[in-house]
């Protein structure tokens, strides 16, 4: 009788989920939290013995792991790659948690395959939220009946008719980080999803051919047709240019930069008036996401043109470069009231001295600013790092409803002028 005592202890609750990381000290709000939802179901692994672990036996019970970077991370970003990917290849769900990674580096490790991604420090209930949505059924694969990858990669699904006459909306920033990119990208997507059926037809043109970061936002993979659309736009029709788009989620067509970084005069006044018309023909709006550098066909996008939006921030670079380019088209006696100005990161309603700031840099440059958009703040840049739009990733943003509330206008006012026509 004395040998059965042993049988009596309870045998260790399986692990059900594991830390990955450097060092897990580095992330202490993480062990408690973990520790929190797990009780003692967890367990912690460094990144050289991760892989090991995953093809062990014991490794068949873990539901997730939780893979923990920091900046000091980036320099080994193939090892914790590597590591994504044999989970995902096992069935094992991944949460990406970050301290301050470079978005470059964050949006590889979820292509890679993390499923879910939490900022840390993390925000409270934040991984609990996390765990939650990993117990959601994925979603089912898309039953493809045509031969593209996926049908929210698709080329449009309509034909090219010709008999549209669209609202051109540039997107000019005048220094880089005013947010000139995440603007256009939001303000397409609200002029796409204002109504539910039977709204205008929206296209998105990335026109940074160097840099352009459309296709990063919207998480679109980025083509070859596009190159070779614009290395010869002399045959250039609306069935040509529907082909080099993408669709994101049904609603919004989009003409990504090209795969590989081309000189911006790859393409002349002509090219560009001729791309511009024929997205005028197939499409209600076509939003414009343009270089900050002004190049010799910036012109044509000028005097095509509805209205031309120039992000700017309350600082002395946006401030003299407005300067310069107000000068610059005077000097060319090119439309200057075109430019709308539009002021990114805009003061709060109660900081009254950054208020007169606003006044005083309006009055000094004889400008008005017609726009001022409020600090979406790390929603803003979580949701580009995930290419989704702010509308899906943070509906109730204070950015996202400002740009939202301009779509609406410009909708609106649309709408109107062609009801004068009739």
């Amino acid at each position: 009788m004395g040998n059965a005592a042993p049988a009596l202890q309870p045998e260790p609750a399986p692990i059900v989920a594991c830390t990955v990381s450097r060092d897990v000290a580095n992330f202490d709000l993480l062990i408690e939290d973990m520790e929190a939802e797990l009780g003692e179901s967890w367990g912690d692994l460094a990144f050289p013995d991760a892989l090991k672990f995953l093809d062990q036996p014991e490794a068949k019970t873990l539901e997730f792991i939780a893979v923990a970077v920091d900046a000091e991370d980036e320099a080994d970003l193939t090892r914790v790659s590597g590591i994504i990917s044999r989970a995902r290849d096992l069935g094992i769900r991944v949460i990406l948690i970050a301290d301050e990674i470079s978005p470059i580096a964050l949006h590889h490790l979820l292509r890679m395959g993390a499923d879910d991604f939490v900022p840390y420090p993390l925000p409270a209930n934040a991984l609990h939220e996390a765990i939650e949505r990993l117990k959601e059924p994925p979603p089912a694969a898309p039953v493809h009946t045509h031969a593209h990858p996926a049908a929210s990669h698709a080329a449009p699904a309509f034909k090219a008719t010709g008999q549209r006459d669209g609202v051109v909306l540039p997107v000019h920033g005048l220094a880089g980080g005013t947010g000139a990119s995440t603007f256009a990208v939001n303000l397409a997507w609200e002029l796409a999803t204002l109504v539910k059926d039977g709204g205008p037809r929206v296209c998105l043109l990335d026109f940074d051919f160097q840099m352009g970061s459309v296709a990063t936002y919207l998480d679109l993979p980025r083509r070859e047709a596009v190159y070779d659309m614009l290395s010869d736009t002399s045959m250039l029709d609306g069935d040509t240019l529907l082909q080099s788009m993408l669709t994101f989620h049904d609603r919004l067509q989009v003409l990504t930069a090209p795969a590989e970084m081309l000189p911006l005069d790859i393409v002349t006044s002509d090219d560009i008036n001729r791309l511009i018309d024929v997205a005028r023909d197939n499409f209600d709006f076509v939003v414009i996401d343009m270089p900050s550098a002004v190049v010799q066909w910036t012109e044509a996008v000028l005097n095509q043109a509805h209205v031309y939006f120039v992000p700017i921030e309350l600082d002395m670079r946006s401030a003299q470069n407005t300067l310069r380019m107000i000068r610059a088209l005077k000097s060319e006696e090119l439309p200057v009231e075109k430019l709308r100005y539009v002021l990114n990161r805009a003061p709060k309603f109660t900081d009254l001295s950054a208020k007169g700031r606003v006044k005083r840099l309006a009055e000094s440059l004889d400008i008005t600013i017609e726009l001022q958009l409020p600090d979406g703040g790390r929603q803003v840049t979580q949701a580009n790092d995930h290419g989704l739009p702010l509308a899906t990733a943070a509906a109730k943003n204070p950015l996202r409803k400002e740009i939202q509330k301009l779509a609406k206008s410009l909708f609106d006012l649309n709408r109107a002028a062609e009801a004068g026509k009739v």
